[in-house]
């Protein structure tokens, strides 16, 4: 081993043994109060498992279940029930009340669709704002929902930007009921020009649609009365 190499070696055992001194003296210093604080963490750990495995998890389970009859009475159209309970089985308003999104994030657009079926356009407003999912298509469907509520309040401008928001959120063969929608009320604002641009949306893009299918006679409609 040359000279060089031996100094070196020295250096670095001597390096290593101050850093390992240096760490000997920080815990001796603190480690008491290390010891505390590691010891607070696994009670906090313990805690918020114990939290999860015997209130949260099965709070949501529960909640979940009572959702079961209420979605029975949505899908038979029975709304006021699905909305409001059966005086037995809770519906949507108690299980939002009692479970708030534990009960899944469903529950907000099924109150948000039983209040919207039922007239309540402001309400329907509120819990469809509320409503939050990965799914593009079922997001769209709460947009133009919400701007089915506006509709109702006469909020035509609203409605407007809610179809076209919905049309825009999810490229699929829904949004060419949202751009009839979003045609329909450019027309009932005097907007007919505006109204023949979202109709042509449908004929070229969508024409295998329900709406691609019937589009011409508003194309027609327009185009004759200019």
């Amino acid at each position: 081993m040359t000279a060089k190499n031996k100094n070196s070696k020295v250096e670095t055992i001597e390096s290593v043994g101050e850093a390992v001194s240096k760490t000997e003296v920080f815990f001796k210093t603190y480690g008491k109060t290390l010891a505390y604080i590691g010891a607070a963490l696994i009670a906090v750990a313990a805690i918020i498992i114990l939290y999860i495995q015997f209130y949260a998890n099965p709070l949501k389970a529960e909640a979940q279940d009572q959702t079961f009859k209420a979605e029975q009475y949505f899908r038979a159209e029975d709304y006021d029930k699905a909305l409001n309970g059966d005086g037995n089985a809770l519906g949507f308003i108690q299980i939002i009340d009692e479970y708030g999104s534990k009960a899944g994030e469903t529950v907000y657009l099924y109150a948000g669709l039983c209040q919207l079926q039922l007239g309540n356009a402001a309400e329907a407003i509120e819990y469809l704002n509320k409503y939050r999912t990965d799914d593009a298509i079922l997001t769209a469907r709460a947009i133009a929902c919400t701007g089915d509520a506006y509709s109702i309040l006469e909020n035509y401008t609203e409605a407007l930007n809610m179809y076209l928001k919905a049309a825009d959120h999810a490229d699929n063969v829904f949004a060419a009921g949202y751009l009839l929608k979003a045609g329909i009320i450019c027309e009932e604002m005097g907007k007919p020009a505006e109204a023949l641009v979202y109709y042509q949306r449908i004929k070229d893009n969508y024409p295998t649609t329900p709406e691609g299918y019937e589009i011409e006679k508003y194309i027609n409609r327009i185009e004759v009365a200019e």
